[in-house]
């Protein structure tokens, strides 16, 4: 696997999270969102201007020093925004045989639909996907690793062997 050229625009990185899905993580915010969800908890990762430009290479390297990681969360903003660069460092934590969490405001099927190559290689990538816009009305702190009742805490592996949504169980 040769060395990769791919930048993303990150709002921040959180070297050690333990809220953005199972064990303890890697999260990476991704700077820009078209959603804009009223009441979001990372408005400002909403502008498409800002943020970071770091190096897939920069951000797997930062990734393997830390052999206490379970694995990667891509959040943000929107990852789905920079899903072929986001595919590339997927597929650098599976190579180390992590795993890799991502949060989108799109649902799970508009994902499916969209025809988009650099989308699919980034579900295709995904071992849980947290979909859904957030909804303010919907906000509960007691839900797992998501924020509003509307959004699905989605088993990538089953729903592709399925070919419909497996919801993912602890």
């Amino acid at each position: 696997m040769g060395v990769s050229a791919a930048k993303l625009q990150v709002a921040g990185l959180e070297p050690e999270s333990i809220v953005d899905g199972p064990g303890i993580r890697l999260a990476v915010f991704v700077q820009g969102c078209p959603h804009k969800c009223p009441g979001c908890h990372n408005p400002q990762t909403h502008p498409f201007k800002g943020g970071t430009e770091m190096a897939v290479e920069d951000i797997f390297a930062r990734f393997k020093r830390n052999p206490l990681l379970k694995g990667v969360t891509l959040s943000g903003g929107e990852p789905f925004c920079q899903a072929e660069a986001l595919a590339e460092l997927a597929r650098l934590v599976h190579s180390a045989r992590k795993d890799v969490v991502v949060y989108t405001g799109y649902t799970y099927e508009e994902l499916a639909a969209s025809g988009d190559p650099a989308v699919q290689a980034l579900l295709s990538e995904t071992d849980l996907l947290v979909d859904g816009p957030f909804i303010e009305e919907q906000k509960d702190l007691d839900l797992h690793f998501r924020g509003s009742g509307n959004q699905r805490l989605i088993d990538m592996e089953k729903t592709r062997a399925r070919g419909q949504v497996a919801l993912w169980e602890q």
